[in-house]
């Protein structure tokens, strides 16, 4: 690596190979992102608007939906701008930003899927303390839980991450990932600091599984019971817990690969990896919950209806 002891930019060698078809991936990528923009911005004024859906659930929905509305925007604007560009490079402050953006996006997206797994623990194991427990305020704490706290932890690792020295400027990505980062540091720079806080982070977002996990042990045991439970089952805990896995799947994927993946793989593939938690949960949560939840799909289709007429 070179000797690099004040980087004021970094290179992102992942574009090397979408040199020869930039403008068609411009293209695909800027419909794609609009796509992003439409369906969760259009869940969110919904939502906002219909006052039949200010309950918790369709309220974390569309935390869920300003949530991937904030990890996209930290990532496609960029991207679209670097594909007409002819060289791919971001400034120190701006990686770091986006390093910041794309893990407190993804942890606010598990975060937020704790918070809906125990509204739907509370609405079908515990209907009776569902109201007087589930009020504003509780819900107003709950929302600001999911969000402040991947924010504040990650403000604490990003912190970290730019007081340690570095020795090179090449990220072998599209994007700026911490780990990445801290991979480029000093052979002799001191990174015991960040990696006590990515294991204390794992550990705390490990512990959210654990718990999702938990909540949806108690449903299937309650829904088992009553044929009512079941139909609440499938109508509002089906999309949680596909939204889950997908995220799960994609998130630990990502970070496996990340860290224990080979370079041998071409680059196009190893960009697609990398970008999986941005391409697929934006599109398919907000499409899916639109089309299971019985109110939302009533209300798209009575908007469609109202414009026909």
């Amino acid at each position: 690596m070179d000797n690099v002891s004040n980087v004021i930019r970094f290179v992102l060698s992942g574009f090397n190979e979408t040199m020869n078809f930039s403008v068609p991936l411009f293209s695909i990528t800027l419909l794609y992102y609009c796509v992003i923009l439409f369906v969760n911005i259009s869940l969110v004024l919904l939502i906002f608007f219909d006052a039949n859906l200010h309950e918790p659930m369709y309220i974390l929905l569309s935390s869920f939906c300003i949530n991937a509305l904030y990890g996209t925007t930290g990532f496609y604007p960029k991207f679209l701008s670097d594909l007409l560009s002819s060289t791919y490079n971001i400034s120190y402050e701006g990686c770091i930003l986006q390093a910041f953006i794309m893990y407190s996006f993804g942890c606010c997206e598990l975060s937020i899927l704790t918070v809906m797994a125990f509204d739907r623990y509370l609405a079908i194991c515990r209907p009776l303390h569902y109201h007087s427990f589930m009020t504003k305020r509780r819900l107003s704490q709950l929302v600001s839980f999911s969000w402040l706290t991947p924010l504040c932890m990650f403000s604490i690792n990003i912190i970290l991450t730019s007081r340690i020295k570095l020795c090179g400027i090449n990220i072998q990505r599209v994007l700026c990932i911490n780990w990445v980062i801290v991979k480029l540091a000093c052979p002799e720079a001191d990174t015991l600091s960040n990696n006590i806080s990515a294991y204390v982070i794992v550990v705390f977002y490990l512990s959210h599984s654990l718990f999702i996990i938990w909540t949806y042990i108690y449903l299937i045991k309650t829904c088992a019971r009553s044929s009512e439970d079941r139909v609440k089952f499938t109508q509002t805990c089906v999309p949680h817990l596909i939204s889950l896995i997908i995220f799960l799947t994609v998130m630990s994927f990502d970070s496996m690969y990340l860290r224990y993946g080979s370079r041998d793989l071409p680059q196009s593939l190893q960009n697609f990896i990398t970008l999986e938690f941005l391409i697929i949960p934006p599109v398919m949560n907000p499409l899916m919950y639109g089309f299971k939840l019985t109110k939302i799909r009533n209300r798209i289709l009575s908007l469609i209806y109202l414009k026909r007429k």
